[in-house]
């Protein structure tokens, strides 16, 4: 899910009901431009792709896919590889509200700037 505040934006890899349109949906009417995975067309991507994708269009990455993006985090350090910020999130462990309240916290005390080259856990 990509979203865009004066603090930045996210771009979402989670689609289908774990993503749900529920979450983008609640961030957008609170103002945040938010892209998923399945409205940029780029569903069967790889991780990868999808965390270049979000870089280029300025846009950190929020996903339940765990385990590979913190993979894939660690492997751009190493590479002196740039990206624009990266959110995970246990699948199933927050509601849609929870989800919504935890990036919108996110996103009201890190700026884009702050998000550069940075892994952030949603948690309580």
């Amino acid at each position: 899910m990509l979203w865009s505040t004066p603090y930045g934006r996210v771009v979402s890899t989670v689609t289908g009901a774990l993503c749900p349109s529920d979450v983008a949906n609640a961030l957008r009417a609170r103002g945040i431009d938010i892209l998923t995975a399945l409205e940029s067309q780029r569903i069967e991507r790889s991780d990868e792709d999808h965390l270049d994708f979000a870089t280029a269009q300025g846009r950190a990455l929020y996903s339940f896919n765990v385990g590979d993006f913190y993979r894939l985090y660690m492997s751009y350090m190493e590479q002196n590889k740039s990206h624009a910020g990266i959110v995970l999130a246990l699948q199933q462990q927050y509601s849609v509200g929870g989800q919504m309240r935890r990036l919108l916290q996110l996103i009201a005390h890190l700026t884009a700037s702050d998000m550069q080259n940075r892994v952030e856990f949603l948690s309580a």
